[in-house]
């Protein structure tokens, strides 16, 4: 598994270098394959050419890029690199959250904290790697990586699974209700159903509101009355174990 860190500050970058020794010495497997900057422009540059790593470990204050300016550009080339931001400010937390970014640790890092941080992003590898929403379509079985479905909805009895990149994909008629077909959707704690007709995915949710959750793609999908209580408690919990 393949983790870059980008740190200005040589002796910080060490610093996360020494955690991750001291982590493989702990975990044998998955084993680690290290990349290290301290050129956040130079990252920047090679990002968009070179193979995403798995997991990206980014200070967030540094000379030419941030590290939000290098989360940006690898949502918008959609990468889907677990983040874990490490600075010495707190003032850029919400920042942190717009780019998805799986934890935001303050130096001086404590072992435990990264260590947790570290074992929630290869989870999460590891759960991208092997999840996958299987879809019958005119064209056959198709399938979408649950890291990829930004929403599914139920129209005119198919469903259609809106992925984070555009695309789409639309199902042949149901017999099933919509409850039964996206049962396994929501068993994972990263989706949630919000009406009889939408389950989102919410990772990908960037506001909610009254009576509708605003989506990355800026789509409003409807949230049920009757359900609104237990969506909030859902993102609230989420929130909190990715970011928290």
């Amino acid at each position: 598994m393949k983790i870059t860190i980008c740190d200005d500050n040589k002796e910080d970058l060490l610093k996360i270098e020494k955690l991750l020794l001291a982590y493989q010495e702990r975990n044998p497997r998955p084993e680690l394959v290290v990349e290290k900057y301290t050129d956040a422009l130079l990252l920047y540059q090679e990002m968009q050419d070179k193979e995403p790593a798995d997991i990206y470990i980014l200070d967030l204050l540094m000379d030419g890029k941030t590290g939000i300016d290098l989360g940006l550009e690898m949502r918008r080339s959609g990468g889907e690199s677990e983040i874990i931001y490490i600075t010495s400010s707190d003032d850029f937390a919400l920042d942190a959250y717009g780019v998805h970014a799986i934890r935001y640790l303050l130096k001086p890092v404590r072992e435990e904290d990264f260590f947790e941080a570290l074992d929630q992003a290869i989870a999460c590898v590891r759960s991208r790697e092997q999840a996958f929403f299987l879809v019958k379509t005119r064209d056959g079985l198709e399938s979408a990586a649950y890291s990829q479905i930004e929403y599914v909805e139920s129209n005119a009895r198919t469903l259609v699974v809106h992925q984070a990149d555009g695309r789409y994909i639309r199902s042949i008629f149901i017999r099933k209700s919509f409850d039964d077909e996206v049962r396994s959707l929501v068993k994972d704690h990263c989706f949630v159903q919000v009406h009889k007709s939408f389950v989102i995915n919410l990772k990908y949710v960037r506001k909610l509101g009254q009576g509708a959750v605003v989506m990355e793609s800026g789509r409003e999908v409807p949230v049920s009355k009757s359900r609104m209580a237990n969506v909030k408690k859902e993102y609230l919990s989420y929130a909190l174990e990715r970011y928290g």
